[in-house]
């Protein structure tokens, strides 16, 4: 069908600004997402009809577009069915009260808690979904021992995702970002970088994802709590107390919860490497996790994970009460499908009405080349937000921000390209409509727009600092002038902050 032309027009915007504007409104996200489709899907159509038309074609095409079924959105919900009755069974076992019963001899207070939440990112780093979600069902028995609220705990799965993918190159990100630099340089005629050399030049640039992960555990460590994180804490130390003296009775082994994760993070990497391998004539780990099929190699990990705790929690689980369990499991996490799926429609939406062209055009004219990076990580960053996707802004991004810099200065490719990355990600942690912020709420078990409101903080600070060291970069031309640039201004914030509690 026909659609109305808006990318030259600020209406552009409106049913983006409309969702996130009702999101943040009336805390109702499925509300404020419903009505940023609907919005969208009769202003793009000239009549009342073709609006409905347009609704039902959005929805076909998250499973079958351009003439053939695609079944990459399908794995991404089967995969959190899964995981609900892997979280679940575990649940009924007692295995998780296992767990927390084991933490609390070795784990001695929230600090660690909160500690080992973060170090599983450099296990879990090959995949932001996949990280969320598996690093949510690890550690949220133990948080809540400690009385970590789920506010922070969803801040520490969402804050370490994405930062940590972005930044590796044996990562379905790092690979699928080297591949898009690779034509790049190609299409410019650039031999001074290979795609890999310039990828890990830009992630020694990305500013924002550095001092992320660093502010994750330096406010893992400190206690560092502002805006609504301070009340989410203090209410989740408030909570009804648990005994000091004794652990709770328990028939759940810690092996039982052990064993399924291995066995689902071990699943699924080899999953992503023999996916990846077979697109391949000569193997190579990082083709393997370029070419890797990301969603099909977590329902299979699902899968195993599920099976291995089925295994393990033999005689822990009543058999009748397996049928309940897995039930539950399924609809803990229909919530979460449902927010998925509409923002998987309103990113349908925001395309077809050109909204992120429109922004690219905004910094069209005549501007001093060293102010690029930092506008560039501005509109990446506004983009993110609006769309909810780091991966759609690294697509439309990037080859704006390489055109841009090879017209007016060679030597700002490598930052203006990195700036990108760095504001997809920000914005992406600043959206409430983003994958990563949907599935980190969903791995925490916690109100979506309560992770929204609380992480938002800690987002700013750290742009903050981002956009003044690339301010930095741009007009020193060097790396570390602007990493220590931002680390100043971070520091002198964290000061400014810990001063005013």
């Amino acid at each position: 069908m026909n659609l109305i032309d808006y990318s030259s027009s600020i209406w552009s915007v409106v049913p983006a600004a409309l969702a996130l504007i009702l999101a943040i409104v009336t805390r109702k996200v499925l509300l404020s997402l419903g009505v940023g489709i609907i919005v969208g899907a009769f202003m793009l159509s000239s009549d009342i009809p073709g609006g409905f038309s347009y609704l039902k074609d959005i929805a076909v095409a998250l499973v079958y577009a351009d003439g053939e079924f695609s079944f990459g959105k399908v794995q991404i919900l089967i995969f959190l069915l899964l995981l609900g009755i892997f979280t679940s069974l575990l649940t009924y076992s007692g295995s998780n009260q296992a767990f927390a019963n084991w933490a609390k001899k070795h784990i001695k207070d929230r600090r660690g808690a909160k500690l080992l939440t973060a170090c599983l990112v450099f296990v879990t780093f090959i995949d932001d979904y996949f990280h969320s979600l598996a690093v949510g069902a690890i550690a949220r028995p133990v948080t809540d021992k400690f009385k970590v609220s789920r506010a922070k705990l969803a801040y520490i799965l969402d804050s370490t995702a994405a930062p940590m993918c972005v930044l590796m190159p044996v990562s379905s990100w790092g690979a699928s970002i080297i591949a898009t630099i690779g034509g790049l340089l190609a299409t410019y005629s650039i031999t001074e970088y290979t795609a890999m050399s310039a990828f890990i030049s830009m992630s020694a640039m990305n500013f924002y994802a550095i001092f992320a992960l660093i502010l994750v555990f330096i406010v893992s460590y400190t206690s560092l709590d502002i805006g609504s994180m301070a009340r989410f804490e203090r209410a989740a130390l408030n909570a009804e107390p648990q005994s000091e003296n004794k652990e709770v009775e328990t028939k759940g082994r810690v092996y039982a919860l052990i064993l399924p994760i291995l066995v689902l993070i071990i699943t699924t990497v080899t999953s992503m490497i023999y996916t990846g391998a077979e697109a391949l004539e000569t193997f190579s780990l990082l083709g393997a996790f370029e070419n890797t099929n990301v969603n099909l190699s977590l329902v299979i990990g699902g899968s195993a994970g599920v099976i291995a705790v089925i295994l393990c929690t033999l005689g822990l689980i009543k058999a009748e009460d397996y049928p309940k369990a897995i039930w539950l499991g399924c609809k803990s996490m229909f919530g979460a499908i449902a927010i998925l799926v509409l923002a998987w429609l309103i990113s349908s939406v925001v395309k077809d009405m050109h909204t992120g062209d429109y922004l690219s055009t905004l910094v069209a004219g005549t501007i001093d080349p060293a102010f690029l990076p930092a506008i560039l990580f501005a509109l990446a960053t506004v983009m993110a937000f609006a769309t909810g996707t780091s991966w759609g802004t690294f697509g439309i991004m990037l080859p704006i921000a390489a055109g841009m810099a090879v017209n007016v200065d060679a030597t700002l490719l490598i930052p203006c390209m990195s700036a990108v990355m760095a504001g997809a990600v920000c914005g992406d942690h600043c959206s409430p409509i983003s994958d990563t912020t949907i599935l980190s709420s969903t791995g925490a078990q916690c109100n979506h727009m309560d992770h929204v409101t609380s992480q938002l903080p800690y987002a700013i600070l750290v742009a903050v600092a981002s956009a003044i060291g690339y301010l930095v970069l741009g007009f020193t031309k060097s790396a570390l002038t602007g990493f220590v640039a931002t680390a100043v201004i971070m520091a002198i914030l964290l000061i400014v902050l810990k001063a005013k509690k």
